[in-house]
């Protein structure tokens, strides 16, 4: 069974390269990040037409999770567990990013646990609490599905660097919340519980990235970091042949602006600017025509 993991930043922009990718990748399952959308706007068809089953569990302009199986989708829940109290100052936690399913293989049952980190920035604020307070409660639901003694895997973009190894230049990240002791310590504490990090399980090599800025020419110089992780139990590890970045799909992105529609929006982009919607310029245009410029 072939499972895949891509960040594509907003349903809406990317539909197009995503279905394009789909062909060509064949994965019988694919988690995504960052839907941006809210379920019932989500556009299943496409999808479904290409005989993938779609669970989503999204929100209006932000984060958003969705896993697509080409086998069915069994006991979907949506939302990691402990969310009362554990949002930012304090309330409930009702940010989309986090989404499970048992999707039924030839030879096992696999537990699909898909996610979408919180990015922390910046640090020494409630935004790295959240951060850590999320991960905290993910070590947990990792413990109560190893205590079942069952395949499963939890992916997605982890917004963590793991090691210096992870980053063309670590010196530059040093003050970020991706690569913080404390991210990577709960990184490695999840690990710690007898996960296995599919990647570096295969490839021990340096230079091997997942994210790259559209800015700077980051993508032309291999400027990039590792975010994005696969953790496998025990008995999904076993079942592990193997682990790939499918690189080249990055190098087909065109540059993307950010077109924020609130000032909320505005607010969060301070904190992670790719977590707004990004846009090619002509959809910015339409935009502006039909909602008016927030900064007039």
């Amino acid at each position: 069974m072939k499972i895949a993991s891509y960040n594509i930043n907003g349903i809406k922009a990317r539909l197009p390269a995503v279905t394009d990718w789909l062909t060509e990748a064949q994965p019988d399952v694919v988690i995504f990040q960052e839907i941006k959308s809210v379920d019932e706007n989500f556009p299943r068809e496409p999808f479904e037409d290409m005989g993938y089953n779609v669970e989503t569990h999204g929100q209006k302009s932000f984060n958003g999770v969705a896993i697509l199986s080409k086998r069915p989708l069994e006991d979907v829940t949506r939302g990691l567990p402990g969310a009362e109290g554990t949002g930012r100052d304090g309330e409930d936690d009702e940010q989309a990013r986090y989404i499970e399913a048992t999707v039924v293989g030839d030879r096992n049952a696999v537990r699909i646990c898909g996610l979408y980190l919180p990015n922390g920035n910046p640090v020494g604020d409630e935004k790295f609490a959240y951060k850590l307070r999320w991960m905290e409660r993910l070590e947990k639901r990792a413990k109560e599905l190893l205590a079942l003694e069952q395949p499963f895997l939890m992916a997605g973009d982890y917004n963590v660097i793991p090691q210096g190894i992870d980053a063309l230049h670590p010196e530059n990240w040093r003050d970020d919340a991706l690569f913080q002791p404390e991210s990577r310590g709960a990184f490695w504490r999840l690990q710690n519980l007898g996960l296995t990090e599919a990647f570096r399980a295969r490839n021990q090599a340096a230079e091997q990235f997942t994210f790259w800025d559209f800015q700077r020419g980051a993508w032309q110089r291999n400027d990039g970091i590792r975010i994005d992780h696969f953790l496998l139990s025990p008995q999904c590890a076993d079942l592990l042949e193997d682990c790939q970045i499918d690189k080249e799909v990055r190098g087909r992105d065109k540059p993307y602006v950010a077109t924020p529609v609130s000032w909320a929006e505005v607010e969060a982009g301070a904190e992670d600017p790719l977590g707004l919607e990004q846009v090619r310029m002509e959809e910015v245009l339409d935009r502006v025509a039909d909602l008016g410029d927030l900064f007039a």
